[in-house]
């Protein structure tokens, strides 16, 4: 997983509340686990004009170009303003992997589903709660000013607003040290190899029995 810790990115503002799951990555593209590509799907239904399955190609498709992604002004974009409840809807871990694989680093919002939250921090995704007027301030701004960059600061905990404002968020101790050392739930557990190949291997010693492998 790779490592968060100060991100300065392009926002683009998802004027919506209660963004679930399945509008973040529709239902029929959870077929895979590769845990890769689903980036062209993101937002799949409000992003393009026709039906999208999986296997299709992306250039070949017409785009909704009145969906906020389409447009020029947000190219590029890693940053992601939304409105209150995002995520909410059944607990696919797929949504935060088609945010990440889009190119999103961070999300703005004033609140999100516990599923959808977790899952983001599991992912290399960090989810931003700040109070609504804030958000609703940032909205405005962004709408206002093309080329809208923020600065995402996670060991200081501020985002940082290009007139050089800092806005505070809260960020759970052990979340923000896996988020700032790339740690997902397989490299927490990589930091013990040693002991767990040294238990493996006193194991072995006392039943060795457990190394034979019968074969059919």
């Amino acid at each position: 997983m790779d490592a968060f810790t100060v991100h300065q990115g392009l926002v683009a503002p998802l004027d919506r509340e209660n963004v679930d799951t399945d509008a973040i990555i529709p239902k029929q593209f959870l077929k895979s686990i590769a845990r890769s590509g689903f980036g062209p799907n993101l937002f799949d239904e409000w992003r393009y004009l026709d039906k999208g399955e999986p296997g299709q190609d992306p250039a070949a498709r017409k785009p909704n170009p009145d969906f906020v992604l389409n447009q020029p002004r947000y190219a590029g974009a890693s940053i992601l303003l939304a409105r209150r409840n995002f995520g909410c809807g059944s607990s696919r871990e797929h949504a935060p992997w088609a945010l990440q694989q889009y190119g999103f680093r961070a999300l703005i919002a004033p609140s999100y589903a516990d599923i959808f939250f977790t899952n983001c921090f599991k992912n290399g995704l960090l989810p931003v709660v700040l109070p609504e007027a804030q958000v609703a301030r940032l909205f405005d701004e962004v709408a206002a000013f093309p080329g809208y960059r923020l600065t995402v600061d996670l060991p200081r905990q501020v985002v940082v607003k290009p007139d050089g404002e800092e806005l505070p968020f809260e960020v759970q101790p052990f979340r923000k040290y896996c988020l700032v050392n790339g740690f997902d739930d397989i490299g927490l557990t990589l930091r013990h190899a040693d002991k767990i190949r040294a238990f493996e291997a006193e194991r072995l010693a006392k039943m060795p029995w457990l190394a034979n492998v019968q074969r059919g």
